[in-house]
């Protein structure tokens, strides 16, 4: 009887994510209430226990039933939802409703967001990026790169469909 070689597969996307976020310890999580945040928050939640929080940034340009919902969502979870003012409204820059828009209000959102993390003792900064957003336009990933936030769906390589199956 000849010997069969154990291959081990590489572990699944889902495992991989799972992976990632239980070496983070703690983590903030920006939280718009998205579905791609959501599964983000809830793994982290899941993951890290009271390790994780959701901070969502509240401004003029954030409907209030977006608000709402995410807040309903984040308590169903069972996570700590923090609510952060952000000041994007007055940057000019964002005001001038360019296609760079996107990257001036995440630089804002990103930077209350180090802020708070910082005084928390929070090291990591997740966001809700998923590995098809790579192929549009998006401004703000470059703000989120710049800001040292990690997008754990991305760098898992999930995207929308399985984002939704889940």
């Amino acid at each position: 009887m000849a010997l069969r070689s154990a291959v081990s597969q590489p572990p699944s996307p889902r495992r991989r994510l799972e992976l990632l976020v239980d070496g983070l310890e703690h983590a903030v999580v920006a939280y718009s209430g998205g579905i791609d945040s959501t599964l983000v928050l809830k793994v982290a939640r899941d993951r890290l226990g009271e390790g994780a929080v959701a901070v969502t940034a509240v401004s003029p340009s954030l409907a209030r039933e977006s608000l709402a919902q995410a807040e309903a969502v984040a308590e169903q979870i069972g996570v700590r939802h923090v609510l952060l003012e952000s000041g994007e409204v007055e940057d000019p820059r964002y005001r001038k409703n360019d296609p760079s828009r996107c990257y001036y209000c995440k630089t804002n959102v990103y930077e209350t967001l180090i802020g708070y993390a910082g005084k928390e003792g929070y090291r990591w900064i997740l966001d809700g990026t998923n590995a098809d957003d790579l192929g549009d336009h998006r401004p703000g990933l470059q703000a989120a790169r710049e800001h040292g936030v990690r997008s754990p769906l991305q760098e898992c390589g999930i995207g929308k469909e399985e984002i939704r199956a889940w």
